[in-house]
């Protein structure tokens, strides 16, 4: 985290330096280079409901949000071509995840965003696309996650200094971090689910699993878009498609699940664990899957059934 954070600092200092120098005009300030006030689109996130666990970056207030619909747009390439755009659009809330960007995809997955949930990992990468990715315009909600060594708040926690810069120089920015007893309870989620302890197995949560988990609290209703099945990788038959739907020439998306769900080396995410997680919640929760479109199968009791 040290190093990452270094490379965020230096990161953030040099872009506004270009920016500031760019603009030919000597005698302004910082502050007429920073993003323009937050303006309202057709749709705003619903107020009022407060979300334990997730504070705001400076103040620690408590993130204030709630959805009637909301549509989940991971990063799969099956969205490539997929046409979605218009029907994410039309929920009331998107959630994105880490760096993926709408610009250039906006007929495959949308244009709107009104959260988006950001690994530690991820930080250097959205800052350098902050042109599109930290437009405060859009009026979005940033919730990054990390382990604690990377976030605390005592001067030690070298990406949560980088996240406070942030906001000291771009205020209108709506930033978040999942706290750490919050982090915990995503870690007993996890084990209570699927009865394996995250870190006695060596692996770590992905951001999909702390954006299925925010989304279920944010909003009543959950369309996914992009997510297959926790046995579609398993079959032979399964369409090649790219890992993430902006990175055409990426690593298969099947063998990046395969190869981690395998792995007892080094960190890695069970993905497909956690895909039968999701699977699970979709039995009795209000979410649903499209692009593929699919439902979980049906649960048979007996005394020989495993444990999903």
């Amino acid at each position: 985290c040290q190093g990452v954070g270094g490379i965020i600092i230096v990161t953030i200092v040099t872009s506004f330096m270009v920016a500031y120098n760019s603009s030919g005009d000597t005698s302004s300030s910082l502050t007429s280079h920073r993003v323009a006030e937050p303006v309202p689109s057709k749709k705003q996130p619903k107020g009022g409901f407060t979300l334990e666990g997730y504070t705001r970056v400076v103040d620690h207030q408590p993130l204030k949000m709630h959805c009637g619909t909301c549509a989940l747009v991971t990063s799969s390439g099956r969205l490539i071509r997929s046409k979605r755009g218009q029907e994410i659009d039309r929920s009331d809330c998107v959630i994105r995840m880490n760096d993926a960007p709408t610009v250039g995809h906006q007929r495959d997955v949308g244009q709107r965003t009104s959260l988006r949930v950001i690994a530690h990992s991820s930080l250097q990468r959205v800052l350098q696309s902050r042109q599109e990715l930290l437009n405060s315009s859009q009026d979005v909600a940033y919730v990054f996650w990390g382990p604690s060594s990377c976030m605390r708040r005592d001067g030690k926690g070298h990406v949560y200094n980088s996240l406070r810069l942030m906001k000291q120089l771009m205020p209108a920015l709506k930033l978040y971090i999942i706290s750490r007893p919050k982090m915990l309870k995503f870690d007993e989620l996890f084990k209570k689910e699927t009865g394996i302890d995250r870190k006695s197995s060596n692996s770590w949560l992905s951001t999909g699993w702390f954006t299925m988990a925010i989304a279920l609290e944010l909003c009543d209703r959950v369309d996914v878009f992009g997510m297959v099945p926790p046995e579609f990788c398993r079959s032979s038959s399964h369409p090649s498609v790219p890992y993430h739907y902006y990175e055409p020439n990426g690593p298969d998306e099947c063998s990046m699940y395969l190869s981690h769900e395998r792995s007892r080396q080094g960190s890695h995410h069970r993905f497909i664990t956690e895909k039968a997680v999701f699977a699970n919640w979709a039995r009795t929760l209000n979410v649903h899957f499209h692009q593929p479109d699919w439902k979980p199968m049906a649960v048979v009791s007996g005394p020989n059934s495993s444990r999903t």
